[in-house]
């Protein structure tokens, strides 16, 4: 890459080195277990997080419905069986889901929550020794096991950080770049209060979550900022499916314009709560056979139309109908009433907010990427599972089982390839818009409803994105945001068709020919 003027080569002369055979990016569900899985192999392994601290700044924290798993014959409801939850995730991934990593992960999943129990987690019970089971958007059986009510990310957040309290993380250490040669991977330049520096390294395992701050509003955390993507971008590797983000249906609507908002956790539309819009008619009466149970990509289209056709900011999910809602659901007691409103007495307002990627880094279900050793683990990673729609609940279970996959994968390669030196890096710039305005464009023209006039000009607003020299986190994040919404622009202008959660409004129907991936050799950067 060309050096900027006054960006000699004196600027990295005195850069900091450290060495690891693993490196993972991201503290959150399958970032830890992927560090656990690899320590436990006897690598020395480093975790980064650009966060400044390690609470409360993880999507898996956030989480609140619940880990999807089929449990054993014993514990398990009436019918339901590991055959089930896979038709179900392929219905609701539209023809796009990998079969085979589906039924890998899948069957896969009690084996992964049965560690994570190991680990100290502890999940609800409706009798003394029997998991409390409840049903999301999608399933056709109660599967969803849950903690706290409606805390599940809490408590499994709360159980890693406590069984990886011994490890090497290192917070405030935002991963720049992803250094390989000879097609390989040796090393991360990253940047902490010290100023640059490079990890050298054979295995790096991105981690590093979602990208819901391409939009103004979501209910990511503050550090969903596409950096997995993009990291895998400039080094070269393939994503896909990047066009299909996930709206929650039911983001809470309190009146502010942006920023991370609540979600309110589909369980409660599973313990039956209903959906009406501002004249109390039904949202999903004939859209959908599962009413309001439809998958989430259903849902949310359907709110954006009624939202549309009334000209209302938002619809209403009544929940006042359910015994005992506080003790159920205490974090969305919480965050209504801090927005001043009781959900036992009136309904809450809601609307789609961005939530999940459902595309992402290419991997196998191990999590390998095309690079060797490079890895990808939780909502960075495209394994196949998700397809044009994640079924709600089946996150925390990816990340769970690829997690541990992608860490024992990091592992044997790291020890495989022996020491690594990584070269020292040029100073990196990249092409970044202000992320207000980055935000603005792609809340308007990529949203729950595209069509190909807003995606053109969204396009060509960030082609005209300058290039920047990378000195800061914020920097980064911004870069990092550019190039994703790039690829998610493209992906989507290309894609003429409406399936899962990528809705054209110039190409409403399915196309059964556009049933495949797209990567961005074919449609961006």
């Amino acid at each position: 890459m060309t050096r900027p003027a006054g960006c000699g080569a004196g600027r990295w002369a005195g850069h900091w080195q450290q060495r690891a055979d693993v490196v993972v990016i991201g503290t959150g569900v399958a970032g830890l277990v992927a560090a656990l899985a690899a320590h436990r192999r006897g690598r020395k392994v480093m975790v980064l997080s650009k966060a400044p601290k390690l609470v409360g700044t993880t999507a898996t924290f956030y989480a609140q419905g619940g880990i999807a798993v089929v449990l054993p014959d014993a514990l398990r409801e009436d019918g339901d069986s590991n055959e089930a939850h896979i038709a179900d995730t392929l219905a609701a991934g539209a023809g796009l889901c990998d079969p085979d990593a589906v039924r890998s992960i899948v069957t896969d999943g009690y084996r992964a929550v049965a560690e994570l129990v190991e680990h100290g987690a502890q999940f609800d019970e409706s009798t003394p020794g029997t998991w409390s089971l409840t049903r999301e958007g999608g399933h056709s059986r109660r599967r969803i096991i849950h903690a706290g009510g409606d805390a599940t990310g809490a408590e499994v957040q709360r159980t890693l950080n406590g069984a990886a309290a011994t490890l090497d993380i290192r917070p405030n250490h935002v991963a720049v770049e992803i250094l390989h040669d000879a097609g390989a991977v040796t090393g991360v330049l990253v940047l902490n209060d010290d100023g640059f520096g490079v990890v050298h390294a054979p295995s790096v395992i991105l981690a590093t979550g979602g990208l819901g701050h391409l939009y103004s509003a979501t209910t990511n955390p503050d550090g969903s900022t596409a950096d997995g993507v993009a990291l895998a971008m400039w080094a070269g590797v393939e994503v896909s499916d990047i066009e299909f983000i996930q709206f929650h249906p039911t983001m809470l609507f309190d009146g502010h314009n942006g920023g991370r908002r609540p979600l309110i956790t589909e369980a409660v539309r599973g313990e039956g709560a209903i959906l009406v819009d501002s004249q109390g008619r039904s949202v999903t009466d004939g859209v959908h056979p599962m009413g309001d149970l439809a998958p989430r990509d259903v849902v949310a289209a359907a709110i954006h139309a009624r939202i549309e056709q009334t000209g209302a900011p938002c619809v209403f999910l009544d929940a006042r109908r359910i015994d005992n809602f506080e003790d159920r659901f205490p974090t969305v007691t919480a965050a209504c009433r801090a927005a001043g409103i009781d959900p036992t007495l009136e309904a809450i307002p809601v609307l789609p907010g961005a939530h999940y990627s459902c595309g992402g880094v290419v991997t196998d279900a191990y999590g390998r990427t095309e690079l060797a050793g490079l890895f990808a683990a939780g909502e960075v990673a495209r394994t196949g599972m998700h397809g044009a729609n994640r079924l709600a609940s089946n996150s925390l279970l990816e990340g769970l089982v690829v997690g541990d996959r992608a860490g024992n994968a990091a592992a044997a390669h790291a020890l495989a390839a022996g020491s690594v030196t990584a070269r020292p890096p040029e100073p990196v710039v990249r092409r970044a818009l202000p992320r207000a305005d980055l935000q603005r464009a792609m809340t308007k023209n990529a949203g729950v409803v595209r069509d190909a006039d807003g995606l053109r000009i969204l396009a060509k607003e960030l082609d005209t994105a300058p290039p920047r020299v990378i000195d800061s986190r914020a920097d980064f994040e911004d870069a990092a945001l550019t190039t994703a919404a790039a690829a998610v622009a493209a992906a989507a202008l290309t894609r003429t068709e409406s399936r899962g959660c990528h809705h054209r409004r110039d190409y409403p129907d399915v196309d059964p020919l556009q049933a495949r991936v797209l990567v961005p050799a074919e449609v961006c950067c």
